[in-house]
């Protein structure tokens, strides 16, 4: 496989006969099938990829077929490898019509690959794909030309629909969700949460497996992504700006290019700093939009069987309230930083009036504090107890109908008399639930609103999950 032999994709042409293309693929979409217009009852099957031997230039290639070639072939590589495409069709594209769903490519044609005309393998020359490889690392896009997150949720609804492009970090990766559709097809669903130096949680939803598997594979926290050509959307169930990676999106990972330098150091501080650590009341929904109903029980139960955050209703009983506990354990002093960037969550020594984080990027700014409840309580229902669940400032205050003024002012024995009048009351607890491995039961419980339950109410529900 002489490179000689290889055409440049610059060079690409409809009269050129039997052309042989060799490239890095750097973006690929899922199997997909129609209905077959000359066969009735049959379906064709189709799959798109792209393919880049330059810094300058890369093609979609579109291949057709029946369901067993197309499925082999797809499965022969993903993104990532170098591939060498034989004797594909060079057609000229219609731009307006093919890359609505395709990658917007600098080459005027796109390359057709038939089961009875052409092959597509893996590059065996080593040498070659040593050369191509490095291509994965340069947007397909000019690296200055991308929104912050900033910018996008300072648009807000402005932006809803438009394709632009982003570069962030990679904050963390949810599990994939697999769902099957009412027409019986089935499908799978990755949220990833990205950050930069302007936001420090944005959701990055991913439908295609191939998206899905090449994302799988990035490290938190280590990776910047450059997304050329992300859907920008408004989700109206969380009230926020989301991005969705669909066919036209090409993801380069870890860019070479100055601006993802600078993201990437920012990254490894925010990450060391110890900035990143979970803000518990980020991206919580509307307590008005939790309306599943929990035993303790069926909370375990649904946090063991996914490993993803979700929300509950829970009718239970506060079996553990640490209000006459020293002050130091109910109520924290925590340092903040500008709060346009992030928050960090270290306690503050209040004898040297500093943060205690040595890697907090505001240590030497003027001291700003934030004091509020940290309570660990206890939930139990008649199937279980959930234990250390985190009720903090403000949900703590409006639970407690009492400001940490008035709290601090209270005797040891009036603290005692107050929690007497919450403790063993059944409540009506809606709740964050997230997996840990710093508690024993492997999840952790956030109360996000608390009140004292009408009996008419939990006798409705407790039914309702008894039958």
């Amino acid at each position: 496989m002489s490179a000689q032999n290889n055409i440049a994709i610059c060079e690409l042409h409809p009269n050129i006969s039997h052309p042989r293309v060799v490239g890095v693929v750097i973006g690929k979409t899922d199997v997909r099938s129609f209905p077959d217009r000359k066969n009735i009852g049959f379906d064709r099957f189709t799959f798109s990829f792209t393919v880049k031997d330059s810094p300058d230039y890369f093609i979609n290639v579109s291949a057709w077929g029946n369901d067993g070639y197309i499925n082999v072939l797809s499965d022969s590589f993903t993104i990532g490898d170098c591939v060498v495409v034989e004797n594909p069709l060079v057609a000229s594209k219609d731009p307006e019509k093919e890359e609505k769903f395709c990658p917007t490519t600098p080459s005027f044609y796109r390359l057709l690959v038939s089961e009875a005309h052409s092959r597509v393998l893996l590059c065996a020359d080593m040498d070659t794909a040593d050369r191509l490889l490095p291509l994965l690392h340069l947007p397909v896009k000019d690296p200055r030309d991308f929104y912050s997150l900033g910018d996008i949720v300072a648009n807000g609804q402005g932006l809803d629909g438009s394709v632009l492009n982003i570069l962030a970090a990679v904050r963390s990766i949810a599990e994939p969700k697999q769902f099957t559709t009412s027409d019986g097809r089935k499908g799978q669903r990755l949220e990833v949460k990205l950050f930069d130096d302007s936001v420090t949680s944005f959701s990055l939803v991913c439908w295609d497996r191939e998206a899905i598997q090449l994302i799988q594979t990035l490290v938190p926290k280590e990776t910047v992504l450059f997304i050329a050509d992300a859907k920008i959307s408004f989700d109206s169930f969380r009230n926020c700006m989301a991005a969705t990676v669909n066919s036209k999106t090409i993801v380069t990972v870890n860019p070479d290019t100055k601006e993802a330098g600078l993201l990437f150091s920012h990254a490894k501080e925010m990450s060391s700093s110890g900035l990143l650590e979970d803000d518990d009341r980020q991206d919580d929904m509307p307590v008005d939009s939790i309306t599943d109903v929990y035993t303790v029980n069926h909370l375990k139960l649904r946090a063991q069987e996914s490993p993803e955050v979700f929300f509950g209703l829970t009718y239970s009983f506060i079996s553990k309230l640490d209000l006459d506990s020293s002050i130091s354990r109910v109520i924290r002093t925590k340092w903040q930083v500008d709060p346009r960037v992030a928050k960090c969550k270290y306690q503050v020594n209040e004898e040297l009036q500093s943060c205690t984080n040595p890697s907090c990027p505001g240590r030497d700014q003027p001291l700003s504090l934030t004091t509020g409840f940290d309570l660990l309580v206890d939930v139990t229902d008649h199937t279980g107890t959930l234990q250390a669940c985190s009720l903090r400032s403000p949900v703590a205050e409006k639970t407690l109908g009492c400001t940490i003024e008035e709290f601090t002012g209270l005797t040891d024995e009036e603290r005692t008399a107050f929690k007497w009048k919450f403790l063993l009351e059944r409540c009506k607890i809606h709740m964050k639930v997230l997996p840990s491995t710093k508690v024993r039961s492997g999840i952790r419980g956030m109360i996000l609103a608390c009140s004292l339950a009408d009996p008419g109410e939990v006798k409705q529900h407790m039914s309702a999950l008894l039958q």
